[in-house]
């Protein structure tokens, strides 16, 4: 059976073209000349594959995968973003962050089209093809086991070994080698590099229930960087078989871990561009709106990191921290107290440039 593929493009060459190269390779092909037109045809259609222009009036393509994705039946499809050359990374980071699957700049070569969407189709049949694999209607013992399996991994940590550090104490060295990936039960951790002049740069930080460290760990490689608990830590050490075993037990987790290193690279990639590209006040804004969303708040929404710590972490002098702190408070945008940041204006801080 042919798989179904929907486009959403305002531009009619660009419409009439890709729906001509898809229909001779194969695919059974859906147009539509804008949003609305197009997310009304998916309800109906069903594609196994939505591909769409990022930019178009009236309802853009963020429009449409926002809507999309919140349709039961199409929340899996594949989703796809054609976009312009002077499309900006804050761009394609909010469709990252929405659920875009790729991306394609305009114009690009046939071969890189049909590319894309068959990787993409490999990859959603790989994935339900685990699925069924987990549930076998001729045997639903395993799948109760596997099941049980999947809900005892909160059980199998409660059986681990717990490693409790002290504030300012250091987990591992740049150079040290490793077999396990480290979780964090309680606490905070901070991952760093020290330049030849002795300075310090922050590349993260972690808080409850995030894994770090997994770099030596995957790579069996020693570590490029260092580690010390923020504040009084503890920690679950997982070695590679144990890994290997969950996911063998349970393939869906795979995902969960690939996840996790994909989250860790955009992260990484982000902020390299701000450090190349971004200004004071930019860095800063998008550095507190981070720590925010990866939960490392107290109970009252406040971000409790010292000054020190952030500004090496922005990698920017602790002085010019106290000045940005100060304008943004001035702006109205943050409230800053002795030993925490409480976020006023979030929508505000994101639009800073």
């Amino acid at each position: 059976m042919k798989k179904k593929v929907l486009l959403i493009e305002d531009d009619k060459i660009i419409r009439d073209t890709t729906s001509r190269i898809l229909e001779l390779a194969n695919y059974r092909v859906k147009t539509a000349k804008n949003g609305f037109v197009g997310v009304q045809l998916a309800k109906s259609f069903l594609p196994d594959m939505l591909i769409c222009d990022m930019s178009m009036p009236e309802l853009d393509g963020f429009g449409v995968l926002q809507i999309v994705s919140k349709i039961p039946h199409l929340t899996c499809i594949p989703f796809v973003f054609l976009t312009e050359e002077k499309t900006t990374y804050a761009d394609l980071r909010k469709g990252m962050e929405l659920g875009a699957d790729d991306f394609l700049s305009k114009p690009f070569e046939e071969s890189e089209l049909l590319r894309v969407i068959e990787s993409r189709l490999k990859r959603v049949a790989a994935f339900k093809k685990n699925q069924e694999s987990i549930f076998d209607p001729e045997n639903p013992e395993l799948h109760e086991k596997k099941s049980q399996n999947i809900k005892n991994i909160t059980q199998f940590l409660q059986q681990k070994k717990v490693y409790s550090y002290k504030k300012g104490e250091t987990i591992y060295c740049k150079g040290n080698l490793s077999n396990h990936v480290f979780l964090i039960k309680k606490g905070e951790v901070k991952t760093y590099k020290i330049n030849s002049q002795g300075k310090e740069f922050i590349t993260g930080f972690f808080t409850k229930n995030q894994y770090f460290g997994y770099s030596s760990f995957i790579k069996g490689l020693a570590h490029f960087e260092n580690s010390k608990a923020v504040t009084t830590t503890q920690l679950y050490k997982i070695t590679k078989n144990e890994i290997l075993k969950i996911t063998s037990d349970n393939p869906s987790i795979i995902y969960e871990y690939l996840d996790l290193i994909v989250s860790n690279l955009i992260d990484v990639k982000e902020q390299l561009m701000l450090l190349a590209y971004g200004n004071v006040r930019k860095k800063t804004a998008v550095t507190l709106l981070k720590l925010v969303k990866t939960n490392f708040v107290n109970s009252k929404d406040k971000i409790t990191i010292s000054r020190s710590n952030l500004a090496k972490l922005i990698g920017i002098a602790k002085e010019t921290l106290t000045r940005t702190l100060h304008d943004f408070k001035e702006e109205k945008l943050i409230e800053v107290y002795p030993k925490s940041i409480q976020l006023i204006n979030k929508k505000k801080l994101l639009k800073i440039q």
